[in-house]
C-alpha cells in the first residue's frame, strides 16, 4: 500500500492554502479541488508553488519531499511568481497574503484584472477569447499597475488599453448593426404583409360574374377577355369587336385609367386609337350600304327601260 504523504495546496492567488495527506497525485487533485472550492467537473492541473514546475507523473510526485507546496490551477488560471507590491520594499508572503504595514492595500493582490493580465502576459492573442466584461475590467485597470503586471512600459500598457477599448467599441457597433438589421427585416416583413393584404382585398373587390357563358368584371363592366386584350395585346383596337370598341369609346379617360391602371397619356392614346378604328369601321359599313343602295337603284332603272322598250303582247 502506498504511504500517505503530507503536503500543502494553494490556489493561483495564494490566498487560500490547505494542508493535506494524500497517497497519490490523483488524490491530491481530488482533495485539493474540494478544499479550494473548485468545480469537480472542471480540469485541474498541479504545479510546484515556488517555480511553477508542472507535476503530472505519479513517480515524480512521490519523489518530492514531504510538505511540498503545490498550486492547483483551474480552467484558464496560470502560475505566476510571488510579485513585488511596492516597488521593492515588501514582498508578498509565500504562505499567505499578509503584507507589511507600508505596502499597498491587499485588495490589489486579488484585483480581478490581475489574473486577466497574467493571461495576456502568457499569450497576448487570448484577447479574442475574452468576454466584453473581461475586456472592460482590463480597460478600467490602473495603467501603472497593469504595466507592472505585464512587464510593459506604462506607455505600452496605455496603448494596450486603448486597443482593448477599440475592440469593445467595434463589438458594440456590430451589436447595434445587427439590431438595426433585425428592425429593418421586421419592418420589411410587415410592409410586405400589408401589401399582400391590400392586393388580396383588391382582388376580392373585383369579383367576376358569368353572363351568357362569358366572365364579366363587375368593377369595370368589361368582359374579362376584353380587358386582357386591352392590357396585353399590341394594337388592341384591331382585335376588339365593334361593340367592344363602342363601349371603350363611350367611357371617359378617367374611368379607363382606373380600369386599366395606366397613366392619362397612355390611356388617352388607346381611346384615340379605338375611336379611329371605330370610325373607320363605320365608314366602311356606310360605304358598303351606299354601294348596295346604288346597285339597287341601277337595277330598278334598267328594269323600267326594258319594260318601256318591250311592246305589249297581242298588239299588231
Amino acid at each position: 500500500m502506498t504511504d500517505r504523504k503530507p503536503c500543502r495546496v494553494c490556489n493561483f492567488t495564494r490566498q487560500k492554502s490547505y494542508g493535506l495527506v494524500v497517497p497519490s497525485l490523483d488524490e491530491l487533485k481530488t482533495k485539493g479541488s474540494e478544499s479550494l472550492g473548485f468545480s469537480p467537473a472542471g480540469p485541474v492541473s498541479v504545479v510546484l508553488e515556488d517555480d511553477g514546475t508542472i507535476v503530472e507523473d505519479q513517480a515524480y510526485f512521490l519523489c518530492l519531499p514531504l510538505n511540498t507546496k503545490f498550486m492547483l490551477l483551474h480552467e484558464r488560471e496560470t502560475w505566476s511568481p510571488v510579485r513585488r507590491m511596492d516597488g521593492g520594499t515588501a514582498w508578498m508572503a509565500r504562505d499567505s497574503l499578509v503584507l507589511d504595514a507600508d505596502t499597498v492595500d491587499a485588495s490589489s493582490a486579488i484585483a480581478p484584472w490581475w489574473s486577466l493580465a497574467q493571461q495576456l502576459k502568457q499569450d497576448l492573442s487570448s484577447i479574442i477569447l475574452m468576454s466584453e466584461a473581461e475586456l472592460q475590467i482590463l480597460v478600467d485597470a490602473p495603467c501603472p499597475e497593469l504595466a507592472s503586471a505585464l512587464g510593459f512600459k506604462e506607455k505600452k500598457a496605455e496603448d494596450l488599453q486603448q486597443t482593448l477599448q477599440g475592440v469593445l467599441d467595434r463589438r458594440e457597433e456590430e451589436r447595434q448593426s445587427k439590431e438595426l438589421l433585425q428592425l429593418y427585416l421586421k419592418a420589411a416583413e410587415k410592409e410586405e404583409g400589408q401589401q399582400e393584404a391590400s392586393s388580396q382585398a383588391s382582388q376580392e373587390g373585383a369579383v367576376e360574374v358569368e353572363v351568357d357563358g362569358m366572365e364579366v368584371d363587375s368593377a369595370s363592366g368589361f368582359i374579362s377577355r376584353t380587358l386582357m386584350v386591352l392590357k396585353g395585346k399590341t394594337s388592341p383596337e384591331t382585335r376588339l369587336s365593334t361593340e367592344d370598341l363602342q363601349m371603350v369609346v363611350t367611357r371617359r379617360v378617367e374611368a379607363m385609367e382606373q380600369v386599366l391602371g395606366w397613366d392619362r397619356t397612355r390611356t388617352s392614346a388607346l381611346l384615340q386609337a379605338c375611336e379611329a378604328e371605330l370610325t373607320g369601321r363605320l365608314q366602311q359599313v356606310q360605304a358598303v350600304q351606299s354601294i348596295r343602295s346604288n346597285a339597287q337603284l341601277d337595277g330598278g332603272v334598267h328594269s323600267a327601260e326594258e319594260d318601256a322598250e318591250t311592246p305589249p303582247q297581242g298588239s299588231n
